[in-house]
């Protein structure tokens, strides 16, 4: 089959498409004919390499998988071949404390697909028979692709950590991310005012159209000052935060007292400032976040299918143009996701 292979770090050039063998499903396993597969930063960190956090190569990236079950592994008897279905990229051991008490996330052999075992950027992909759910009737497979990941990381960060409630004011940074207009909806979706940043009037027109409220061009204004206008000086209650030392200062400076800043990611850099006089005075919480549980990632599926959230993709491209689809998240230039066909 078809795949790409990262053999070396570097930039989008050491991406290739090769030839390799296709994955037999072991016991307990399915083979999922990959239809579409939507790319994250994380194959971009895969890609480049992180000091300290060491990927083993060659790898094949991707995470956000949506196919049909092409054969089953020994055991498997209830799901059939050719069934349409969604892929949880989080991997976990199964039988551990914290996987049978629903926290399969923190599970210590917790893994995300393209990042410890083999990614879904391939004609075919092996995984545990719990990682497919059946997709939506309603969805395509690119928007069924383009929604796993992130929405999955924005749940778990607002509902799941912030506690997020109706009626409180929520800033998400970077609208335009894929993670950025998943909060927003998901933040909408439970009755909260948003205030969203991007970098481009086209950016910020995309983001009231999934329903923000306020916007904010971080290129031209002062976001901490914005938000404080907005707010009428109070601040907001939760700040949707994943860009890292570019913004987390005055993400921090945007909360009201008793605010909750809650991060996934840190795309700009893992160092920053903090007020400590300010974070314990104010009773402001910070809160880490990373990806989501295996129920989460059911009701998600659950709301997909009665239309309560949408899939924001910026472009779809063939698995062989994979370089320029590394480069356009690179560079910023996509609204959303963008989605390789293999």
């Amino acid at each position: 089959m078809k795949a790409v292979v990262i053999r070396e770090h570097g930039g989008p050039e050491v991406l290739r498409v090769e030839e390799v063998e296709r994955p037999k499903p072991a016991a307990g396993e399915v083979l999922v004919r990959v239809r579409a597969v939507a790319l994250n930063h994380l194959d971009l960190w895969v890609r480049r390499g992180i000091p300290g956090a060491p990927f083993h190569l060659p790898m094949t990236t991707g995470a956000d998988v949506a196919g049909d079950i092409a054969e089953l592994g020994a055991g498997i008897d209830d799901i059939s071949v050719g069934t349409p279905v969604m892929v949880l990229p989080g991997v976990s051991c199964g039988v551990c404390k914290r996987c049978l008490a629903g926290q399969d996330h923190l599970c210590s052999q917790y893994g995300i697909l393209g990042e410890t075992r083999p990614g879904g950027q391939a004609e075919y992909l092996a995984v545990p028979r719990e990682n497919v759910v059946p997709k939506p009737e309603r969805l395509s497979y690119e928007e069924a692709a383009a929604l796993s990941l992130t929405f999955l990381k924005a749940w778990h960060m607002l509902v799941g950590r912030a506690e997020l409630r109706e009626g409180e004011t929520v800033l998400v940074q970077a609208a335009g991310s894929g993670v950025g207009s998943a909060g927003i909806q998901i933040a909408k979706y439970f009755g909260a005012t948003v205030i969203t940043t991007a970098g481009s009037a086209e950016k910020l027109d995309a983001a009231k159209d999934l329903g923000a409220d306020y916007t904010i061009n971080y290129r031209e204004e002062n976001v901490a000052k914005r938000v404080r206008e907005i707010t009428q000086k109070r601040g907001v209650d939760v700040v949707f935060e994943h860009i890292g030392g570019e913004t987390f200062e005055n993400s921090l400076k945007c909360l009201a007292w008793a605010g909750r800043l809650v991060t996934c990611g840190a795309t700009t850099g893992i160092q920053a400032n903090v007020n400590l006089r300010h974070l314990f005075f104010k009773s402001q919480s910070i809160l880490g976040s990373t990806m989501g549980t295996k129920a989460e990632y059911h009701e998600l599926v659950r709301l997909y299918d009665e239309g309560h959230f949408k899939a924001v993709i910026d472009r779809v491209l063939p698995l062989h143009e994979v370089k320029r689809a590394h480069e356009v998240l690179e560079n910023r230039q996509a609204f959303g996701k963008v989605v390789l066909i293999p």
